[in-house]
């Protein structure tokens, strides 16, 4: 589903995100990737649906290449659907208008149908009874799972979840997951930077090491967890676990 072949990511003032980074992803795969701040996931998930462009590399989304061909990006951003560390809802739009949105603007939908959508994502997620709510009258858990409804609402083929869990109260974080485990047992091509560990071990097909933009280590997660190969892997997973 993807390849990343020599993505090299710079930003000014001489910060390397991504330095040479290589990976490939399965069609159907979860794979999570840990490592410390900086150390260039976010970057990468930002690099794969085009809202960060690469300086050199090249990236292969279902066939489709991630270059300068805007008809290309296009393509690439209706398949690649992103849930951010913060919810990015729209504040003066209720949550069906939310979800309604890129469903006109992008599938060019009628009202009648981007609702009737809408609705079915909100019952996935179970939110339906809020669609006529505001951000600002959900908690974070419920905003985070009608960031994961709008994304879906455009059938990407891939999620990328950007540390989707770190902003809510501990309280809140299960509701997500649940969401999450469900996409990934639906058959969900999902890339995961978490630091939610137990997560990670339970639903993950693979588990990628990122430090300062190159993978270190990856491996089946149920290996990756139980017997790391490399001494930076190691120090870093008696960190957090």
């Amino acid at each position: 589903m993807i390849t990343v072949r020599d993505v090299t990511k710079v930003f000014p003032g001489g910060v390397v995100a991504l330095d040479g980074f290589s990976l490939d992803v399965c069609r159907g795969e979860v794979l999570v990737i840990i490592g410390p701040s900086g150390s260039g996931k976010s970057t990468f998930l930002r690099c794969l649906n085009g809202l960060d462009a690469i300086d050199s590399g090249t990236i292969i989304i279902d066939g489709v290449a991630l270059d300068k061909n805007e008809a290309n990006r296009l393509a690439i951003r209706r398949e690649v659907g992103m849930v951010f560390q913060s919810f990015n809802l729209f504040p003066h739009l209720n949550v069906e208008e939310n979800i309604n949105l890129a469903q006109q603007l992008v599938q060019k939908k009628k009202l009648a149908e981007a609702t009737a959508s809408t609705h079915a994502l909100l019952t996935r997620v179970g939110l339906l009874n809020k669609a006529n709510r505001y951000p600002d009258e959900l908690s974070g858990g419920q905003q985070q799972r009608v960031a994961i409804a709008r994304a879906l609402a455009l059938h990407p083929k891939v999620m990328l979840f950007d540390e989707a869990t770190s902003a809510l109260d501990p309280e809140m974080i299960g509701e997500v997951l649940d969401v999450m485990r469900d996409l990934a047992a639906e058959g969900m091509t999902m890339l995961v930077v978490t630091h939610e560990m137990g997560f990670a071990r339970e639903v993950s097909d693979r588990v990628v090491f990122m430090d300062h933009g190159r993978v270190v280590e990856e491996a089946a997660s149920k290996d990756f967890f139980t017997k790391p190969l490399h001494d930076r892997t190691r120090d870093f997973l008696s960190q957090i676990l």
